[in-house]
């Protein structure tokens, strides 16, 4: 019998609905449960064939743990490695790249560092900061926000410099982006299941985050032109980064809609927050998705310790789910950016330019 295991944090509700789908639906041929961990030794043996995870990107135990599974085949949503290299800002750049309209998007040295990072560690940055020419490139209002992060932490709107400097000044160590602010006339937030099923749903970003206010059941919101170049660059962003579900979000201003946030491979799906209409929507077609997988299997990796452990392997177009481990790697994203270097810390004030 396969078994399908979530692992979670506090949300309640998607977790009881997708448990549930899955053993409805699968006539038995299926274990969909909770999963326990402890200590997990290196030869742990495979327990799932398919894990759901909604919490590993802020506990770093969970994170290993499910590298660790995938190792036995354990095919991850979401893969924890792809997860693991992306950042926001590399995304902003290869989403760009591909086509799709972002707004302009600077990256910024840190503000703090760690201890033992000192002025001789940071001789490649350039201090201070061309402050002016920031501006001049993303302009105000903008947002500073984590180069990665989620859950809106840490964003802050910003309209002069003053305001820049107040926030960056706080920032700490965090390594953040200031990006242009687009005044919408409309604002999107989409699921994408298995690259290719996508639910655009009005919502409103200024009501309080997982209030359960911010989506809005509204019929016709988008034209049939704008609504179908959404889910199209809903798809080529979710297809590059490899996720089986995620969520991306659109302010759309003139007929443009720029992609302001698309890495979230556990977005909020609680019933309280985004509504019975929505939350079916992720449960049956999240449902769907696993059960394919489960039934057709998945390709082969793209990982180069797989072809050492499994030679044969390499040439088979794709292999069982029991010996296979995560979705191939989309080729536009083989090649990350290294990381950037940082910078010594910035005065109290920077100097305006």
């Amino acid at each position: 019998m396969k078994r399908v295991g979530i692992l979670v944090g506090r949300e309640q509700t998607f977790p009881e609905s997708i448990i549930k789908s899955i053993n409805e639906k699968s006539d038995g041929k299926v274990v969909a449960e909770m999963i326990t961990i402890g200590g997990i030794r290196m030869d742990e043996p495979k327990k799932y064939d398919i894990i759901i995870d909604r919490i590993s990107h802020e506990v770093p135990y969970y994170r290993a743990t499910l590298k660790r599974f995938a190792l036995e085949g354990t095919y991850i949503i979401n893969n924890p490695f792809w997860w693991s290299a992306d950042d926001k800002f590399f995304n902003f750049a290869l989403a760009a790249k591909l086509g799709v309209a972002i707004p302009k998007t600077v990256l910024l040295p840190q503000h703090d560092y760690i201890k033992d990072i000192t002025a001789e560690s940071l001789r490649n940055l350039e201090f201070p900061i061309d402050w002016q020419g920031v501006n001049d490139c993303v302009g105000f209002p903008s947002f500073l926000k984590p180069f990665d992060g989620g859950g809106w932490k840490n964003v802050s709107k910003i309209h002069n410099l003053d305001e820049l400097f107040t926030e960056y000044n706080q920032s700490g160590t965090l390594c953040m982006t200031l990006q242009e602010g687009i005044e919408y006339d409309h604002f999107v937030r989409c699921y994408c299941v298995g690259k290719e099923k996508v639910l655009i749903m009005p919502y409103d970003p200024s009501k309080p985050y997982l209030s359960g206010m911010q989506y809005v059941d509204v019929d016709d919101y988008l034209t049939p032109e704008l609504h179908a170049r959404v889910e199209k660059d809903v798809k080529t962003i979710c297809t590059a980064l490899g996720y089986d579900l995620n969520t991306v979000e659109f302010a759309i201003k003139d007929g443009i809609p720029y992609a302001i946030d698309f890495m979230n491979p556990a977005p909020d799906a609680e019933l309280a927050s985004v509504g019975e209409k929505n939350h079916r929507w992720i449960v049956d077609n999240m449902t769907e998705f696993i059960l394919k997988k489960l039934d057709e299997g998945w390709d082969t990796p793209e990982y180069q310790w797989t072809a050492m452990l499994n030679p044969k392997a390499k040439s088979s177009a794709s292999v069982s789910t029991k010996e296979n481990a995560a979705p191939k790697k989309a080729s536009a994203k083989k090649a990350s950016a290294p990381k950037s270097a940082a910078k010594p810390k910035a005065p109290a004030k920077p100097k305006k330019v």
